[in-house]
């Protein structure tokens, strides 16, 4: 038999990685709709579905083909960055999905199809024993997974690998560790100032008005309509169903401006993200976000850093007062700034204000390690959620609704995913100091609304490069040093410094 060359292993490779995205972005077109538009008698089917998609994936990355054409290609001598980074990153998919037998994937698939619907039913009736025993089952598969992946020190660990590669448990308990007393130091100072007042934004917000605001604020971001779309969902959320097609969910309430307003914003930016990467990535397991940590940088960069900044408040408030001239008839663009800027604990993680939303991530990192070390059970989640988030905030939820069942992540089984929301800040904080030193007349472009070159920034430097670099690599690429929390807290300190003359 005469050896393959490099390049036709290459190719070999490269088309089994193209059957690997179109099954995974069919399977996420199935979640999209289920979130969308499935009708209730719809569930058991759909689960089914997809947990045939889920084990037709498993094949694939498992099959006898790929596990010895990534080990001889991981030894060739390969010229692009590109070329080895898919090499790379489908050497490692192999090596976990191999780990893991066929059954095990299509259970979770089939529970976590079933678990979602039951998770929006008990957050709607704040009923937690009706989702207790889905996340209990849910708890055990993630324990089955993680033992059959292998840690070195929890079992966290090899589920935090997933959405966060090459990071651990231990180190990110010692970023919170050294995050969290800054965080409640200056939340202890603000809460000594005078509050500012932002009573407004619980008035009268009509959805046909929000709905234009948001999708006027996409457009002027970037987002592009050809190759998107926005919808209502009970969790807003985006994903990716092609290089081509890039949707975004939000929610409504008639009575609180922000949350769709900056849903959107947030979710534009993962979009953008999305939408930015190197079109050649497109159909390749190169196509998407290096890691949800940067993701999130996305997100939180364009929710925090851009929107709720004071020039771009400048630029969108005399459009805020046009669509609800009753609402904010009586409200100035700095009383407005300050009013989206307030800091106060709250219960609803997506609704936090930038200083405390990670003390949320935090908590949901304590309760998520002891579940899966065994020392926190299923039912009594709520209890334990209260009281943590008791001592890091001072209050209790009143109702399961505006604690323990707020998010879908864990009916999704994203057991691990929390912690990369606050990694995305620091990202972000990061990302934007090297931003404001390329850029430095960005307030001046956000108050005229041309925001077009603050995004040319992020796609050259972040955006257009997928997943070839890891979050560390592409961290000290664009910044020149490794991940800070500095430079959070140093942003945080200076921004609601000044708005709360501290």
């Amino acid at each position: 038999m005469v050896p393959q060359s490099t390049e036709s292993r290459l190719f070999e490779l490269k088309e089994l990685d193209r059957k690997i995205h179109r099954l995974a972005a069919i399977k996420a077109t199935l979640e999209w709709d289920q979130e969308t538009n499935l009708p209730p008698h719809g569930v058991e089917e759909r689960s089914e579905q997809l947990a045939l998609l889920e084990g037709m994936i498993h094949d694939l990355q498992t099959s006898p083909q790929l596990g010895p054409l990534t080990l001889d290609l991981s030894e060739a001598t390969i010229v692009s960055d590109e070329d080895r980074a898919l090499v790379r990153l489908h050497r490692r998919e192999f090596e976990r999905a191999s780990k893991l037998p066929k059954d095990l994937v299509e259970r979770l698939a089939r529970l976590t199809g079933v678990a979602q619907p039951l998770w929006a039913q008990a957050r709607r009736e704040n009923d937690f024993k009706k989702f207790s025993p889905s996340l209990a089952q849910l708890v055990d598969l993630a324990r089955e997974k993680a033992e059959l992946l292998g840690y070195q020190d929890h079992p966290y660990d090899a589920l935090l690998d997933q959405y966060e590669p090459e990071t651990t448990s231990a180190e990110v308990k010692a970023v919170f560790d050294g995050l969290q007393p800054g965080l409640a130091d200056l939340a202890r100072r603000i809460a000594a100032r005078p509050q500012v007042p932002n009573a407004f934004l619980s008035r009268s917000f009509p959805r046909v008005s929000q709905e234009a605001l948001a999708r006027k604020v996409a457009t002027d971001l970037g987002f592009d309509w050809n190759a998107g779309r926005l919808d209502v969902t009970t969790h807003p959320f985006c994903t990716t169903l092609g290089p081509r097609d890039v949707r975004i969910t939000t929610r409504y309430d008639e009575s609180f401006f922000n949350m769709a307003f900056y849903g959107v914003i947030h979710e534009t930016g993962h979009a953008l993200y999305e939408q930015g990467i190197d079109p050649r990535f497109g159909t390749t397991i190169l196509g998407t976000g290096t890691s949800l940590g940067i993701h999130e940088s996305q997100s939180r960069f364009w929710e925090n850093f851009i929107g709720r900044s004071r020039p771009f408040i400048d630029r969108y408030f005399p459009s805020f007062q046009k669509a609800y001239p009753e609402s904010l008839g009586d409200v100035d663009a700095e009383s407005f700034y300050r009013g989206v800027n307030l800091v106060e604990p709250s219960f609803v993680r997506v609704e936090a204000d930038e200083v405390t939303y990670s003390l949320h991530i935090i908590l949901r990192f304590r309760l998520e390690m002891a579940l899966l070390d065994g020392s926190l059970k299923s039912d009594d989640v709520p209890s334990a959620w209260n009281a943590l988030f008791t001592e890091l905030f001072g209050i209790t939820p009143p109702s399961d609704t505006l604690g323990c069942l707020q998010d879908v992540h864990w009916a999704m089984g994203g057991l691990g995913y929390f912690p990369t929301y606050a990694l995305g800040n620091l990202y972000a904080a990061q990302f934007f100091d090297a931003l404001k030193k390329s850029i430095p007349d960005w307030s001046s472009l956000v108050s005229r609304g041309e925001f077009a070159p603050l995004l040319a920034w992020l796609r050259h430097n972040i955006h257009r490069h997928g997943r070839v670099y890891t979050a560390g690599e592409l961290c000290r690429q664009v910044t020149g040093q490794a991940l800070d929390p500095d430079f959070f807290l140093d942003y945080l300190n200076q921004k609601f410094g000044a708005i709360y003359a501290l």
